[in-house]
């Protein structure tokens, strides 16, 4: 049983119990993401705008306080593209990039992302990311990796283009500029997506675990190096650690970034909570989601006070880091300590480091998140579905990545409201000399009785299904003919609402006036007393109310003896 402080600082828990054996593990599991993480760090940096120095100030402190603060003993937390996007979005819409604005704004970002992710924690609301629903989520994910992708080919063609978020357009520009293209530079990035490439796909054939963004880093480092060719670098990195500082606090660009902010908070949430749950649902441990917002949230405050950027949980490295045996935390601060040695020592070597490169790294790490496979899967399962997703990359390819998530969130709880309005039903029948009851069509051996009508509504009885639950009985009622006596199997109605009461007050009225007996099976607790409470339970009698529908059909009296033995008698049920 854990303690209240172990809840709210996991490193008191994990750390005694760190087994001998387990340290050389995560020594090489830290030490493999690192080098994974530091020309990563640095790439996603120029995907956000920034200098890549800046990429790996957000990778130093971060994995250190989630290694304090996080439930999860393998998530390797730092820069990733989809927040680097997200941040290009808000303050380049806002400040121009380069400027010493720039960067203080996207520094403030990350206090404002992780104050929120904090904020949410404490109040226990880690339950808001399920309103990122799978259809949403992948939409907007494989929208934003062709936003991501494209937005690199400048470093690869070697002029510029302007940044948009309508791939076409970028596409475009590019076409019409092809005569401009810097061939040494085109050469040099379509050289690193192929052993990329082909790194890749050794590596999935192998198990082996090959850092491929550091092979093509020193690869084309030292081609430019010694060889000389005319491309764009990196040039100087500052070396040393970063100085600790307070963030810019300005409220006009806070209330200009907050909707930014919010995006952010819970992208990097769902990001991280999505591959932690993933990776310990393989190793037999839990996850929290409040204490992954609190962590998340004090990386992020970590890291603004340190001159970075907002991070999160990555996909890639988290993968890279159960694969290299990593078996507690303490794999992510042996990460934090060979980031800080390389900004000690090794910056001078970045000097060379061509930006097409860089550009090559993001380009095969996100096309990697194009999520083809849940296309396919909801075309074929819920028609409903797909559509949210494909709405949601339209909207996001059309709008941009803040307003593309919003239009997928809105877009998926209108869809669930729909189906709230329009709640499954089913018309019931006894399976043959049985007490069972289903669905007539799924079972149409099921037999139905002559002016008796079985229901049963699957979902909460509220005002914004009161319509249709009264038409379903109208529709039923006119395609059975007369009725005597109406059975609602109640098993699926969870909630029922004063709106819900009121009309059922109306639909037993109705039919008392009428001489048919209603009555109700499987009432659950809540919405039985909320019936007591409007009178229904007075109205109709206790003894109206079943355990279950074989009860309420057993002693069925509708004045002859048909009616008696429709409850009794398999054979008085008509299929």
């Amino acid at each position: 049983m854990k303690t209240a402080l172990q809840r709210w600082l996991p490193i008191i828990g994990w750390l005694p119990q760190i087994e001998r054996r387990d340290v050389p593990a995560d020594l090489i599991a830290g030490l493999t993401v690192a080098v994974m993480l530091v020309p990563q760090s640095m790439a996603y940096a120029l995907l956000a705008g920034l200098p890549p120095v800046v990429g790996l100030y957000a990778a130093l402190v971060p994995p250190a306080l989630y290694a304090l603060f996080g439930s999860s003993r393998q998530l390797a937390v730092g820069p990733v593209a989809m927040d680097s996007l997200l941040v290009a979005t808000a303050v380049g819409a806002i400040a121009t990039q380069g400027s010493a604005d720039y960067l203080a704004l996207a520094t403030m970002l990350a206090l404002m992302v992780g104050a929120i992710q904090l904020a949410l924690g404490l109040v226990r609301a880690g339950f808001l990311v399920n309103f990122l629903s799978k259809p949403v989520v992948s939409g907007f994910t494989s929208a934003a990796a062709l936003i991501i992708g494209f937005s690199q080919l400048k470093h690869l063609l070697g002029y510029d283009l302007p940044r948009d978020h309508r791939v076409h357009l970028v596409l475009y520009e590019a076409a019409t500029q092809l005569a401009e293209t810097h061939l040494p530079t085109l050469a040099m990035g379509a050289g690193a997506l192929v052993v990329l490439f082909t790194l890749k796909r050794l590596a999935k054939a192998t198990g082996w675990i090959i850092p491929g963004p550091l092979v093509v880093v020193v690869a084309g480092t030292l081609l430019i190096a010694f060889a000389g060719v005319d491309i764009k670098t990196v040039g100087e990195v500052p070396g040393g650690l970063p100085d600790l500082s307070v963030p810019l606090i300005d409220t006009d660009q806070m209330l200009t970034l907050l909707p930014a902010a919010f995006t952010i908070a819970f992208v990097a949430f769902m990001e991280a909570i999505s591959v932690a749950r993933y990776v310990a649902g393989k190793s037999g441990d839990t996850v929290d989601a409040n204490q992954e917002l609190v962590a998340l949230g004090v990386s992020n405050l970590g890291t603004a006070f340190t001159g970075g950027y907002p991070v999160a949980g990555g996909f890639s490295r988290t993968a890279v880091n159960v694969q290299a045996g990593a078996k507690t935390p303490l794999a992510s601060l042996v990460t934090a300590a060979l980031i800080g040695a390389t900004l000690l020592w090794l910056t001078p070597l970045f000097t060379h480091l061509p930006i097409a490169v860089l550009g090559a790294i993001i380009m095969m790490a996100v096309f990697g998140l194009i999520d083809l496979a849940t296309a396919r899967r909801l075309w074929t399962t819920s028609k409903s579905d797909f559509a949210v997703l494909v709405i949601t990359f339209l909207a996001t390819l059309q709008l941009g990545i803040t307003p593309g998530i919003g239009v997928g969130v809105a877009v998926a709880l209108a869809v669930f409201v729909i189906r709230s309005t329009r709640p499954h039903y089913a018309v019931l029948g006894r399976l043959p000399d049985t007490g069972i009851f289903r669905n007539v069509r799924h079972y149409p051996e099921a037999q139905t009785c002559e002016g008796v009508l079985i229901l049963r509504f699957d979902a909460p009885f509220y005002y914004g299904n009161v319509s249709f639950l009264r038409d379903r009985l109208e529709d039923e009622e006119k395609a059975r003919g007369p009725l005597t006596h109406v059975v609602l199997d109640a098993t699926g109605v969870n909630a029922l609402d004063a709106s819900g009461a009121d009309a059922l007050l109306e639909v037993a009225a109705d039919y008392a006036s009428r001489g048919i007996d209603l009555r109700f099976s499987g009432v659950r607790g809540p919405v039985r007393q909320m019936m007591r409470r409007v009178g229904l339970v007075e109205q109709l009698g206790e003894d109206h109310f079943f355990f279950t529908v074989a009860d309420a059909v057993a002693d069925l009296d509708g004045g002859d003896a048909p009616g008696r033995a429709c409850g009794r008698d398999p054979l008085a049920f008509a299929s």
